[in-house]
């Protein structure tokens, strides 16, 4: 792997912040998740924490045990060692992800069809056509973050956010795709609902998957939801 150069920024008295900026926005999310996993890895004393977003990753340190000059050092030496071996992240799991869309389940799927100036099954076929990689984990939750369908516009957030939207449901914002672990307020487009449970406060981790696994929604009828309800969503075996 060719990394992409890091600015590296404080953020703090106890955390760096290391921004992979180059124009290849699939090689900056790739060198952040490989570092944060080499991180982790490693094991150094005094790094507890290494945090990956789209293109930046977070790396939190006791500042009694080490210093953010030690702990930026240490992070160009991981830069280092990802250019000669190559990325640090694993093979990906698949997930399927069954959907009821539209009605009580999906209240928003009309206003983006109409928005995007498509048909609701065309939203639809748009939402299921493809096979998503969970970019990293937002709030609430675990939520997993990814980038949304092929639609022709980005999809404009509510202007008054859901006090609660229940856990399970999925929505689409800007150019970015979701489903909610848990209930919680929100101001995205909910389109669809999955019966499947995603966190489970009984289980490590609370959420099945991690960023770079892959993630397909299907339709089901409204009739199949509760044959589903209570499933915890699995990798494909």
């Amino acid at each position: 792997m060719s990394a992409p150069t890091l600015e590296i920024f404080e953020a703090g008295d106890a955390a760096l912040r290391a921004v992979a900026t180059s124009s290849d926005v699939e090689a900056n999310w790739t060198a952040v998740h490989s570092l944060a996993a080499w991180l982790r890895t490693a094991a150094v004393e005094g790094i507890y924490g290494a945090v990956p977003t789209y293109d930046s990753v977070l790396v939190e340190f006791d500042p009694y045990v080490t210093s953010a000059r030690q702990v930026r050092a240490f992070v160009q030496l991981g830069m280092r060692q990802l250019e000669y071996a190559g990325t640090a992240l694993r093979r990906p799991r698949r997930f399927d992800v069954p959907v009821v869309y539209g009605g009580d389940c999906g209240p928003d799927l009309e206003r983006v069809a109409e928005h995007q100036g498509l048909e609701v099954a065309d939203v639809i076929a748009r939402h299921t056509e493809k096979t998503y990689i969970i970019r990293c984990l937002g709030a609430p939750a675990g939520s997993p973050m990814m980038d949304g369908p092929d639609f022709p516009l980005p999809v404009p957030r509510l202007k008054d956010p859901r006090l609660s939207v229940p856990a399970g449901a999925v929505s689409v914002a800007g150019r970015q795709a979701v489903i909610a672990p848990a209930v919680a307020p929100g101001g995205w487009c909910v389109i669809g609902q999955t019966p499947l449970t995603v966190l489970d406060a009984s289980r490590e981790p609370l959420v099945p998957y991690v960023p770079g696994d892959e993630l397909r929604f299907h339709q089901i009828p409204e009739e199949d939801f509760t044959r589903f309800a209570g499933q915890f969503l699995e990798a494909r075996p």
